[in-house]
């Protein structure tokens, strides 16, 4: 490599540098204030919260990188056109090839950066983030609930409500769970509960103790003769729908070698 050539591309490489990061930075903030706008923190958790921002600055990324590479050439360049560098090298007799080989330096292993984040890290990062994302909305995951507050589930249209919980061990008091399916509404309503740390192969268990289940017919949809039912328990395991990671095909998810196949 030329002198000349390290000169060029050390002149494209600064400004390089600093543009992605500046505009990877202003994304993964944009994705941070998205989270933080629909109320997601304290359902999601600060952990989770982070690695979905971070995937999704790594799919972001095979875009970010070549407009970040395209400004850079503009600035570098520019900057030689402005202060009539580009003159003095077409006065000594170093013609705009030399250039360009300068600036293929840099876009080559920028081009073979950018298809391997479109063919490996993107799928891979998109694969992880439903599998985040799928983790963190299962229903009942009270390791991250907090006292006074109404937890919702989309998917399984749940409502959960924690008046009370002791930080040290999970104990929760006075809880109401809300619940619509098979066109009925079940509420359920207890004075204590406790987590149940599940082992290997097993579901979550969710253990109430002194309340009520209220199921509260829809008279729409149900048989006209039928009646709302109350049961009083002195305990009741609820088997929850959580540390499911199977996540359904997705073709953004879908891999190279699947997609081709």
């Amino acid at each position: 490599m030329l002198n000349i050539e390290r000169y060029i591309v050390r002149e494209v490489a600064k400004p390089l540098a600093a543009v992605s990061a500046i505009m990877v930075g202003l994304f993964a903030s944009f994705s941070g204030a998205r989270y933080l706008s629909e109320a997601v923190t304290e359902t999601l958790g600060i952990s989770i919260m982070l690695q979905l921002i971070l995937l999704k600055t790594v799919i972001a990324l095979e875009v970010l990188i070549p407009i970040a590479f395209y400004a850079s050439v503009v600035i570098g360049l520019g900057r030689l056109h402005r202060d009539q560098e580009i003159i003095a090298l077409q006065a000594a007799g170093i013609g705009g090839f030399v250039v360009i080989r300068a600036v293929l330096i840099l876009a080559i292993p920028i081009s073979i950066l950018v298809g391997c984040l479109s063919l490996v890290g993107r799928p891979w990062a998109y694969q992880t983030s439903y599998a985040l994302d799928a983790s963190a909305n299962a229903e009942f995951n009270t390791d991250r609930f907090q006292a006074g507050r109404f937890y919702g589930n989309e998917d399984s249209g749940g409502i959960i409500y924690i008046q009370e919980k002791d930080s040290t061990d999970g104990q929760m008091r006075k809880v109401f769970h809300y619940q619509n399916k098979d066109g009925s509404s079940e509420i359920i309503m207890a004075r204590n509960a406790h987590r149940k740390q599940p082992v290997a192969d097993e579901r979550p268990e969710l253990h109430l103790g002194d309340g009520f289940i209220y199921k509260l017919l829809d008279t729409a949809t149900t048989d006209p003769d039928s009646t709302d039912v109350i049961v009083r328990f002195k305990k009741l395991v609820l088997f929850l729908n959580e540390g499911n990671d199977t996540v359904e095909y997705k073709r953004k998810a879908a891999t190279t070698r699947t997609l081709l196949m």
